[in-house]
């Protein structure tokens, strides 16, 4: 896909306020060749997703093996907004809390007081972590309004071709 396309899809309104959620579900894949998803909170810096983690999570072991990953960011109500993204997942150890951890965590319903002491547990916990920064090689957004599924697209084009006859 051209960036250019990556961009237009990333710079919608829609994919904007996607990107501007808490979590998305990261897809890799396994040193047996299986699947993983697992949820992880992110933020968007404006052409990267970068979401960080624990230096001992097992997911950094599978992401050296392979990097390409996918994203998806949606919502809970209909219909449904997807976002889907790949990508290849850059691993860089940070000393102390990547300030985009902090920054992932900010849209969570926390009183100050409960912000003060996450911030106070967190950096008690972690002497290092890693971001896992993801820079989109391929981009879809369904709204099911002007964009839908691609075989979903398909049918609906079929069945038109057929009632031309």
């Amino acid at each position: 896909m051209q960036q250019d396309k990556i961009n237009e899809i990333l710079n919608r309104p829609m994919s904007q306020e996607l990107l501007a959620r808490d979590v998305t579900r990261l897809a890799y894949t396994a040193e047996d060749g299986t699947p993983r998803n697992v949820p992880i909170s992110f933020t968007w810096n404006g052409s990267e997703v970068v979401m960080c983690t624990t230096t001992n999570a097992p997911k950094l072991r599978h992401l050296r093996l392979n990097p390409m990953v996918a994203l998806t960011i949606d919502t809970e109500v209909h219909p449904p907004k997807i976002l889907l993204i790949r990508g290849r997942a850059e691993l860089d150890l940070v000393e102390g809390i990547p300030d985009e951890f902090l920054q992932t965590n900010g849209t969570y319903q926390m009183t100050p007081e409960q912000r003060v002491e996450w911030e106070a547990e967190v950096r008690s916990l972690y002497e290092r972590m890693y971001r896992v920064v993801v820079t989109p090689t391929w981009a879809k957004l369904i709204d099911f309004e002007t964009t839908l599924p691609t075989p979903v697209e398909e049918l609906i084009r079929r069945r038109e071709e057929l009632r031309q006859g």
